[in-house]
């Protein structure tokens, strides 16, 4: 029960705009996860950004199962296997970036798309995490069972080979 693992990936592009910029952005995203990415709206109104409710100015894809490990052994690859400790949050998830899509290996660069950089965002569990999540019958999940900033680094070490330190 105290084995963990990953609940899921979710690849995040803001563009800032609708337009061109996001449809190269669904196509980066198609492109990294295999999946078909979903667009975000604004909520709020910054009129110095030209934004307003309802704008679709980015685009997300979540990844599970198999396919989410896969797709991060080939994301941290593009960083370098190196993670900022500051990544890390109180709940034991992580989350980076990557400047520029290049990086990404087995990623073939498209004239078409550029060069665009994304977010990666990695959220952990361990089995019975459900029990806080389901419809009915909710429940807290006991102090000793959830999962802390110094677990999920070293489980990142451990697993991926994973380098927490400082960036050059």
């Amino acid at each position: 029960m105290k084995e963990i693992r990953i609940e899921k990936i979710t690849l995040n592009m803001g563009m800032g705009e609708a337009g061109e910029k996001l449809k190269k952005a669904l196509k980066l995203l198609r492109s990294i996860g295999g999946k078909k990415p979903v667009l975000t709206k604004s909520y709020k109104r910054i009129p110095t950004w030209s934004v307003r409710p309802g704008l679709e100015i980015g685009s997300k894809v979540t990844l599970r199962g198999e396919n989410a490990k896969k797709t991060l052994i080939r994301l941290l690859k593009a960083v370098e296997n190196r993670i900022h400790p500051k990544s890390f949050d109180v709940q034991g998830n992580f989350s980076f970036g990557i400047r520029e899509c290049i990086d990404i290996p087995e990623l073939e660069y498209d004239p078409e798309i550029g060069i665009i950089g994304l977010e990666v965002a990695v959220t952990l569990e361990r089995k019975g995490y459900r029990v806080k999540k389901r419809k009915y019958n909710k429940s807290k999940i006991g102090k000793n069972h959830i999962i802390n900033k110094e677990e999920s680094m070293k489980y990142v070490m451990d697993n991926f080979g994973v380098t927490i330190g400082e960036e050059e």
